[in-house]
């Protein structure tokens, strides 16, 4: 590689930003200024990546967890070269259509690994990260599998609250892979972070499990020791890098006002005569991009070494890596072992809550997708979420299918984020259905980047019983099916459970939920069906006795109040149907004609479930009737409160008599 002054390289990646922070008058030059020799010893000494090929499986990951710096990452790609980052692209930053938004989007951008934005994000993605590299090593060799996580963080992620659950859970399992290099600038967009902040960033991550340093961040060589260092410990690492936001701008280095505004001319022309940078906008000298030309290419050495000892690995072990890593496709086993069980479950009814059928779906999937991880936090006896025999994760040891999250609920959620785009695996992870509160910021990542995470949120309405109003989700259901992107499931029985599964493990560009109930309920499919009736979201369960004037539409549990209804209105001689639906947003996903179709004619459309009324007018429209929640729950059992509440085949039978006049 031709030499260049180290300072030189840095500075390209400062005026880069300076520049697109400048073009755009909008973004964040404080950051990749101050940031910029940590990036270039990390980027040109250390990296194992290739810029022609940024989704070779071993590549060591990068994740720029304080996104707002996406001028550090867009520049590095273009240094480097990426063929999709070009100077123009550079130009148009933060402009419609360009692939350098705001903060980072791993479904826009080549060579970014996570949509990054809400601070401490990228810090607890990064955990699942280095765990699926971990576990990939077990299961198929450090031959094929041999690579790092790099975070670059800063003060907010770290203030963030799901920092704690991320660092607590990588140090308890000894992700030793896994180093994190902190922007430590004492600087926040109030001011010194000192107005709200005293941590002292090295004990806490050493309380936690580990390798902690500070250093000079605008020191090379020691930078480059550090991360040596780092790669060597048996316990993940923190390198706090002591730098300077702003480095080189006049007057605004290493204050608040160089994080997130444009220098402005004067500034920038300033900046530029500090750091001995005597070129126009957006230009690179060519002897400082030749050798960040040659930094990005010599990864190629590695991704062709590995390329032949991923060739000469056993054929079904090569073809299983494959299919699961780069194709990542579903089993072709799933479809035909879905088949099987709805059979079985036909021929031998079981009335148990929808969270024990999960579990007898599970019971046949774990064997048969071998990419399914299953884990919970900290509610694995509720949520049902264990197989009989599924080996745990330990600390340094990654050879099993189930982890343990602890109560982190947010850190559980970012983690199977990581462990899903990392590819080789299906997250599936276990909560209270209410908790969905403390894991929403992640599951709006998995809805926004298309990251297919499975959540399993069992206790999913006042069914649930004792605990009470703090435990029964009734506004959760219509929030989750607000969120573009998230695909709810509310199961009536096993079978649909079933159906439910396949579905969420198939879906390659979203996530899912599975809500399921704490108490039992009554089969109500009475055939197996070839078919998933559940792929459109809604299907007739009952169908009427001559012409409908009713169409009653239900969701998990009140799927058997629903069928109960439509009998009794039938020995009054009220012609009814029912429908079942399992995902309300699917259902209104489909095409017209077909919606129409499921959604059917019946002059009368009520609606059951357990839960608030919004989001239900799309189908029985603002004048359909309702039966469900209207407030908060009560802590008794279920029975009493369904009773309580009205929410019985009584009050819909009595809802409709009363609409029919």
């Amino acid at each position: 590689m031709p030499t260049v002054d180290s300072s030189r390289m840095a500075n390209a990646i400062r005026a880069l930003a300076m520049d697109g922070v400048e073009k755009a008058k909008s973004g964040h030059p404080g950051l990749p200024m101050g940031m910029a020799d940590v990036a270039t010893v990390l980027f040109t000494k250390f990296l194992k990546y290739d810029a022609a090929d940024p989704h070779w499986p071993d590549r060591d990951r990068f994740i720029l967890s304080a996104g707002h710096g996406s001028m550090l990452l867009y520049a590095l790609l273009y240094l480097t070269g990426n063929k999709d980052m070009t100077l123009d692209q550079l130009k148009n930053f933060r402009q419609l259509n360009s692939k350098t938004p705001g903060h980072p989007e791993n479904f826009i951008t080549d060579g970014v690994e996570t949509t990054t934005g809400p601070l401490g994000q990228g810090v607890a993605t990064s955990v699942g990260f280095a765990l699926a590299e971990r576990l990939l090593a077990a299961e198929f060799s450090s031959e094929v599998v041999d690579h790092y996580t790099y975070v670059l963080c800063s003060d907010g992620d770290l203030m963030e609250g799901i920092s704690h659950e991320a660092i607590a859970l990588a140090g308890h399992l000894k992700l030793n892979k896994l180093i994190f290099l902190y922007d430590d600038n004492g600087i926040t967009i109030d001011g010194p972070i000192s107005l709200a902040d005293d941590v002292d960033q090295v004990a806490r991550f050493k309380a936690c499990g580990w390798d902690a340093k500070r250093i000079d961040g605008h020191d090379q060589k020691a930078i480059a020791a550090a991360i040596r260092r780092a790669q060597k410990s048996d316990k993940p690492s923190l390198i706090a890098c002591k730098t300077i936001i702003g480095f080189g701008a006049p007057t605004r280095a290493g204050t608040s006002k160089a994080h997130g505004e444009a220098l402005g001319a004067e500034e920038l022309a300033g900046a530029k005569k500090a750091l001995g940078w005597d070129y126009g906008p957006f230009e690179i000298p060519d002897d400082v991009l030749k050798v960040w030309r040659s930094a990005g290419r010599k990864g190629k050495r590695h991704n062709k070494e590995w390329r032949a000892r991923f060739a000469a690995r056993p054929e079904a072990e090569r073809d299983e890596f494959k299919r699961r890593v780069i194709d990542r496709k579903p089993s072709q086993n799933l479809a035909e072992v879905i088949r099987k069980l709805k059979d079985k479950l036909v021929a031998e009814p079981p009335t148990v809550a929808t969270r024990k059928a999960s579990e007898l779906a599970l019971e046949v999937l774990v064997p048969a997708v071998p990419e399914l991880l299953l884990g919970s936090a900290d509610l694995t006896p509720s949520n049902n979420t264990r197989t009989k025999g599924l080996k745990e994760v330990q600390p340094g040891h990654y050879d099993g299918r189930y982890i343990h999250y602890g109560i982190r609920e947010l850190g559980m959620a970012a983690a199977m984020n990581g462990i899903a785009l990392h590819g080789g695996y299906a997250p599936a992870g276990g909560t209270f259905m209410c908790f969905a509160d403390y894991a929403r910021p992640a599951m709006r990542i998995s809805a926004l980047a298309h990251i297919p995470t499975i959540y399993i949120m069992t206790h999913d309405s006042i069914g649930l019983g004792e605990d009470g109003p703090t435990h029964q989700p009734v506004e959760h259901l219509a929030s989750l099916r607000a969120m573009p992107n998230m695909r709810v499931f509310r199961p009536a029985d096993a079978v649909e459970t079933a159906e439910c599964w396949q579905l969420a493990l198939e879906r390659p560009k979203g996530p899912t939920v599975l809500a399921l109930s704490r108490q039992n309920l009554t089969p109500v499919r009475k055939t197996a069906h070839a078919d998933n009736r559940c792929a459109h979201g809604a299907y007739e369960l009952v169908a009427a006795n001559g012409e409908a004037k009713v169409s009653i539409f239900a969701t998990g549990s009140e799927v058997e109040i629903a069928v109960a209804a439509q009998q009794q209105l039938s020995q009054r001689g009220i012609a009814s149907r029912v429908v079942s639906v399992p995902s309300l947003e699917l259902l209104l996903e489909q095409p017209e004609d077909r919606r129409q179709a499921i959604i059917g004619k019946a002059p009368v459309k009520i609606a059951v479930e357990a839960a608030v009324r919004f989001g239900w007018d799309a189908v029985i429209g603002a004048d359909g009737l309702f039966v469900g929640m209207h407030s908060f729950g009560h802590s008794a059992p279920a029975k009493d409160l369904y009773k309580h509440f009205g929410i019985t085949a009584e009050a819909v039978v009595k809802a409709v008599e009363t609409r029919l006049g």
